[in-house]
């Protein structure tokens, strides 16, 4: 979660900036942005229906290559803009789900025995990770010559996060 914290949060600081270099206007961007927000409330809605269906590992496993797909898709469409904003609705409806994935992970691997020892435990590198992701994100993004590049390797950190996901075991 602390790898794929990282990668989702650099997306969302990076979301503009990408834009605005394929075109955008900011104001567009920034609605584009927000609208991913909105997408984040969609998401929850549907959390619901996923916890009935999957196991917590399975579930874990699918928001993280999902949210790595949505990536994907933003590294690769350059537009046109209503794409773009469909794109980002649904990289948030995925955010949304991971956000509650989050907070109910440790109740169901582990029970409520210690849930406030392990959620703090659990919280902490990925607080820490999407602390560090604007910046660091922004030097990638300089270092890899634009936002399109960041995303491929942003793609790259959520696909691993998901293989590292589907190797964890309940304990």
């Amino acid at each position: 979660l602390t790898l794929n914290g990282f990668a989702t949060f650099a997306v969302v600081i990076a979301l503009v900036p990408l834009l605005t270099e394929r075109g955008m206007s900011p104001t567009a961007a920034a609605w584009a942005l927000g609208l991913g927000g909105a997408g984040q409330t969609l998401g929850r809605a549907h959390y619901s229906a996923l916890v009935r269906h999957t196991s917590v590992t399975t579930r874990t496993v699918a928001l993280i290559v999902a949210g790595g797909a949505t990536t994907e898709s933003l590294a690769m469409t350059p537009g046109p803009y209503p794409l773009l904003v469909l794109l980002s609705v649904i990289a948030g409806m995925v955010r949304g789900n991971v956000t509650l994935l989050q907070a109910t992970a440790i109740t169901e691997r582990w029970g409520a025995t210690h849930n406030g020892t392990l959620s703090g435990l659990l919280a902490a590198p990925v607080t820490i990770a999407g602390a560090l992701a604007p910046f660091a994100g922004a030097a990638l993004a300089a270092a890899l010559g634009g936002y399109p590049a960041l995303f491929w390797v942003l793609t790259g950190m959520s696909l691993g996060a998901g293989l590292l996901a589907a190797a964890s075991s309940r304990r």
